[in-house]
């Protein structure tokens, strides 16, 4: 009988955060033996093939990620150095951050690499001035020297793969976020009280205010609850004071990540309006698009060209004129109980191809093939 090969899958992260790394090692750890280095462990998984990496106190955060002499790096070898006992086959590195380091490893077991990239690094936070006027000029160097040297490589949706092969000669497979297949129905939109829903992280650079704004364009039919993830308290607490007056909103706890579609199944409609201030938010396919397929809403999107393929596809959805609150407006008022059924039932069959049961195949494929060179 031929053993199991070993997989490692590091991400500089909070790994119970992470549901791209969780969907992994629940795809891989049927075939192989999955070992996983990050900041924690998500408690649901096997903790004796868990590596730690410690995270360096600094005032600094994301400025310690970037150089190799910084403690996050220096810390995450150190963490790594006992993974020397261990033999690897394939090391996936989440983020072209942990690129380098997934490397030196591969390179001492003899290991393919597979980098996930998640998103377009190099122009992420475009709107934020440390990263469009420093850290954008560090990512861009560490993709140009490292990029090439992994044996595959793969992104979220495929505006941002075109632009990893046009700026990096690189080829990227595609998966998706997706979450897992979520046996529900769509239930039936109240006529006098459609129920709309936000969740996901409060952000200053997602501008989530928009969609507390666009409240006061809409008609009386029209509520909105919001799901925050306070990563800012500071913004919450912003747009908390701006919502909690209108008599229409309503502010929820988050609920754990797997929970998401079930306990959004009896809203009406998913809404999203992200702001294109950088690169990686005009090509956004995010989880939440995908979770709002899996509870079977109605999607309501500003213009963003990777989420408007979806809803064009299965018209699943309304796709404002312009990335405004009057035109998404516009098109919300203009909405009927018949259309928002015909949205949620079109959700309904979407829900059945875009789940992370089909990324599994795509992902086993990549292994395999990587395997076998």
């Amino acid at each position: 009988m031929t053993s199991k090969k070993n997989i490692l899958i590091i991400k500089f992260s909070n790994l119970s955060r992470q549901p791209r790394v969780h969907r992994q090692l629940i795809f891989l750890q049927y075939s192989y033996n999955v070992f996983y280095a990050g900041f924690d462990r998500p408690t649901s998984l096997n903790k004796h093939r868990y590596f730690n990496i410690k995270i360096p106190i600094s005032k600094y955060g994301l400025i310690d990620k970037l150089c190799w002499n910084l403690p996050i790096v220096n810390r995450a070898l150190a963490s790594l150095s006992r993974l020397n006992k261990q033999k690897f086959d394939i090391i996936i590195a989440h983020d072209p951050f942990t690129l380098p380091i997934s490397l030196i490893l591969a390179r001492k077991n003899g290991a393919k690499v597979l980098l996930d990239a998640h998103e377009y690094t190099p122009r992420e936070y475009e709107d934020i001035w440390i990263q469009k006027y420093f850290l954008s000029h560090l990512w861009n160097c560490l993709c140009k020297r490292y990029l090439k040297r992994a044996d595959a490589i793969i992104t979220v949706c495929d505006g941002l793969a075109k632009e990893y092969e046009k700026d990096y000669g690189v080829h990227c497979e595609i998966i998706t976020n997706a979450p897992f297949y979520s046996d529900l129905k769509a239930t039936a939109p109240d006529k006098n009280r459609i129920k709309m829903i936000y969740h996901g992280a409060a952000h200053p650079s997602r501008k989530t205010e928009d969609m507390i704004l666009l409240m006061d364009h809409l008609d009386h039919r029209f509520h909105l609850d919001l799901m925050l993830i306070k990563n800012s308290p500071r913004y919450f607490r912003k747009l908390y004071d701006l919502g909690k007056l209108h008599p229409r909103i309503s502010f929820l706890d988050p609920v754990p990540m797997l929970d998401i579609p079930d306990r959004t199944n009896d809203y009406d409609i998913g809404l999203f309006l992200l702001s294109p201030v950088s690169f990686s938010y005009r090509m956004a396919l995010p989880n939440k698009l995908f979770e709002y397929l899996q509870a079977r809403l109605a999607i309501a999107i500003w213009p963003s060209p990777e989420m408007a393929k979806i809803v064009n596809e299965y018209n699943c959805g309304i796709i404002s004129e312009n990335f405004t609150i009057e035109s998404m407006a516009k098109k919300l008022n203009s909405l009927s109980t018949d259309d928002i059924v015909k949205y949620k039932m079109n959700s309904h069959i979407a829900a059945d191809h875009l789940c992370a049961e089909k990324n599994k195949d795509i992902l086993l494929n990549i292994v395999e093939k990587l395997l076998n060179q």
